[in-house]
This record gives structure tokens, sequence and C-alpha cells, in this order.
């Protein structure tokens, strides 16, 4: 399988991607607290924007616009009150979610993409790697020196 194929396909189907991970993470058990601190746009918003993030990733594999946004969001969900461990089970579950659609939409090729396939999936872990790291960064960020991490936060938003 090709990463294009997949972008194609992310592109295509996005919206009801997001829809669908909002729906599994409302419905995991594991989020309470993120649920209920915040609002269901912002988690909509949030699931539209992983899904165009790794879609930009995918094509030229810089983490820099990655960092931004994702330590942005640790620094969010910290000041939100959003338990660590959600934060966490959350983007967990937007990875399974993709595995899942990358399984049902995109796995039907010859056996020759399978090298392809396994190049792809390596990428994509990756992918999910770096924000878990720069998400937690933003986390750490807020326990570092609070003021510090909400300054990032108005500073990006300004920009």
């Amino acid at each position: 399988m090709r990463a294009l194929k997949l972008i194609q396909l992310m592109k295509t189907n996005s919206a009801s991607m997001s829809d669908e991970l909002v729906r599994k993470i409302r419905a995991s058990g594991k989020c309470e607290q993120l649920l209920l601190k915040v609002p269901e746009s912002e988690q909509r918003q949030y699931a539209s924007q992983i899904y165009q993030a790794l879609t930009e990733w995918l094509a030229d594999e810089t983490d820099s616009a990655l960092e931004h946004h994702y330590v942005a969001l640790g620094v969010r969900r910290a000041g939100q009150g959003v338990p660590l461990s959600q934060m966490f089970r959350a983007v967990t579950i937007a990875r399974e979610h993709l595995w899942d659609y990358a399984q049902q939409e995109c796995f039907h090729e010859e056996p020759v993409e399978f090298l392809g396939g396994v190049t792809l999936l390596r990428s994509l872990n990756s992918f999910f790697d770096q924000i878990l790291y720069f998400a937690l960064t933003g986390y750490e960020k807020v326990g570092e020196d609070e003021s510090a991490a909400f300054s990032f936060l108005s500073n990006r938003r300004s920009a």
C-alpha cells in the first residue's frame, strides 16, 4: 500500500473518520474527564486536525509543525485539567482507529505491495509516537512553569 493512497482516502473521508474517532473516544470509558473538560466542538476539531496533520506529515515527515501543534495541545489539556493518561488514551484510540481504517480500506493490495504497507504502518506508528511525545512535552511545560506554558499558548494564538 502506498502512502499516497492512504492520504487520498483520508482527505476524501476525513469528516467521517473524525466523527467515528470522536464516537470511539466517547465510548471508550477511559476518557471521562477529557469528555467533561473539553467541549465537544473542540474534540471534533482535534479529531479532524489529527488526520490533516498526518496527511501533511506523510508527505514530508518533518516534525516542526507537529511539535508546535501538539506541545500546545499538551499545554491546553493540562490547563483544562485533563488527566495525562486520558489524553494519552485518546491519542492511542486515534492510532487504533487509523489502523482499523487502513486495514479495511487499503490492505486489499497484491502481495507485492506488502512491504510498502509494512513501511507505511511503521511511518504511522512514528507519527503517533511523535505527537504523543510533543503533547507530553506540553504537559511537562505546565508542570515546570505554568506561566511560561500559557505564555507559549498565547504567543502561538497571536502568530
